[in-house]
């Protein structure tokens, strides 16, 4: 049963071609060493995405000057789009080709707490290549460094406006402008300390304000403007910061200090714990991870092993449910179908998992703020969503050549957590489409 949890619960499902991991140290143990997806189906790093987002809007404005100028944009605006569903693809390849599930589902879930929407600008068909570049590769780090590298990456700094940031007393700012406040306060209320914590609103104008310099380039890249930047020190939750020369230096001085504040230990294990154990986690297990966090300085390896090692990571009943990219990318690993991505063409991508993703309620790359995806169950189970899910998983089925037996195929995909009415309708299928798409759309299935 374990191996089986182990796929399911922390991974991304059964394979017929791949072993599960054996428990909590095969997941670490895969998890410290080299990432093999990232180097296998690689995503357009965001220099190369900025740069044409810069030139599609070269050239959507001169697409009136002449034919040659609007075929010149049609091009540039095909390629993004294309870059897009291809994130798509690369994304679930790597989910359903991986010998180590727990990476992409830490990177989903890092991903959906430093949550930004696809958008206009340097956010046009460029989020994935954020999630890449300023996510993945921190996974199992210290927090620190993850929330730094998240937090000033150009995609976060548009997507909330920091960049239009000024602090009233900077240069810039006092020629007209003004402060805003959007990165800070979620700085404090979802990437670190939690809503409800113990700080105030001057707490949030005090970071705002040393927060200010953020800033990045036309082709995307990062940069801090100092003419844009509060002078003076800032104090936040009782500590200063900063002086008259404002610098970069002074944000990663009180980003590491609220990565490692008991409320941000406590916040970020039970929000962990809801992500992988149960949408509401016994209270023990989140103090184990919280008291990890504190003792590590927020060690991101040692925090997943408390987890993996307290007894309710194990329970057999699956609290679950899936949601439905992490459901797309189960069923491509368990029919094997996960190999066939590479050669999909941006059409069928689009036609066959962007727009049923849409569908089942979780529009590719466009959660719908920056607190991400829901974890409970009732976001997920709606009739619209659901009725979306059994037509994908009959629709997928009908994709598959060979179709396997059923009654083989419930145990390669569910192993004993399949249930005895499963294995029944499994059996009793009128055929073996119908068999699959039974299995799949089966409640221990839709669950892990």
């Amino acid at each position: 049963m374990i191996p089986t949890l182990a796929a399911i619960r922390f991974g991304t499902g059964l394979s017929p071609d791949l072993p599960s991991p054996t428990g909590a140290n095969a997941l670490l143990s895969r998890l410290g060493g080299a990432d093999e997806m990232r180097a296998a189906f690689p995503i357009e790093s965001w220099t190369a995405r900025a740069i044409a987002i810069r030139d599609h809007g070269r050239l959507r404005r001169a697409r009136r000057d002449s034919d040659a100028a609007n075929e010149a944009y049609r091009v540039a605006d095909r390629a993004l789009n294309d870059g897009y569903h291809h994130d798509l693809r690369q994304t679930l390849s790597r989910a359903a080709m991986t010998r180590d599930g727990m990476r992409e589902r830490l990177h989903w879930f890092w991903a959906g707490h430093f949550a930004v929407t696809e958008g206009r600008g340097a956010l046009r068909r460029n989020v994935g290549s954020y999630h890449d570049e300023a996510i993945r590769p921190y996974l199992t780090g210290d927090f620190a460094t993850l929330l730094t590298s998240a937090v000033t990456h150009p995609a976060m700094v548009s997507y909330l406006d920091q960049n239009k940031s000024m602090g009233p007393n900077s240069p810039r700012g006092r020629r007209g402008g003004g402060l805003n406040e959007n990165l800070a306060r979620e700085v404090l209320e979802l990437h670190t300390l939690g809503v409800g914590a113990d700080y105030t609103q001057t707490d949030v104008r005090e970071l705002a304000e040393l927060l200010t310099g953020l800033d990045f380039d036309k082709a995307g890249q990062a940069r801090f403007t100092p003419n844009m930047a509060e002078p003076g020190a800032e104090t936040v939750l009782g500590r200063s910061y900063g002086g008259d020369r404002p610098n970069r230096h002074d944000i990663t001085a009180v980003l590491r200090d609220l990565a490692v504040h008991p409320a941000t230990a406590r916040y970020l294990s039970g929000k962990l714990a809801a992500h992988f154990v149960a949408d509401v986690p016994p209270g023990d297990l989140v103090e184990a991870m919280a008291a990890t966090w504190l003792a590590t300085k927020g060690n991101l390896m040692a925090v997943y092993g408390a987890m993996l090692e307290h007894p309710a990571a194990w329970v057999p009943e699956l609290r679950k449910v899936r949601r439905p990219l992490d459901m797309m990318a189960a069923a491509l690993r368990a029919t094997g179908a996960g190999s066939a991505l590479p050669d999909q063409t941006t059409r069928q991508i689009r036609k066959r998992v962007t727009e049923p993703l849409t569908a089942m309620g979780q529009p590719w790359l466009r959660p719908a703020g920056p607190d991400g995806w829901p974890e409970e169950a009732e976001a997920w189970i709606t009739p619209q969503a659901l009725a979306a899910r059994l037509e994908w998983t009959m629709g997928l089925a009908g994709l598959l050549n060979p179709v396997p037996d059923p009654r083989a195929f419930v145990v390669q995909a569910l192993g004993p957590l399949a249930g005895p009415r499963t294995v029944f309708a499994a059996e009793a299928a009128e055929d073996r489409i119908a068999g699959i798409a039974l299995v799949l759309s089966s409640p221990e299935f839709q669950r892990r």
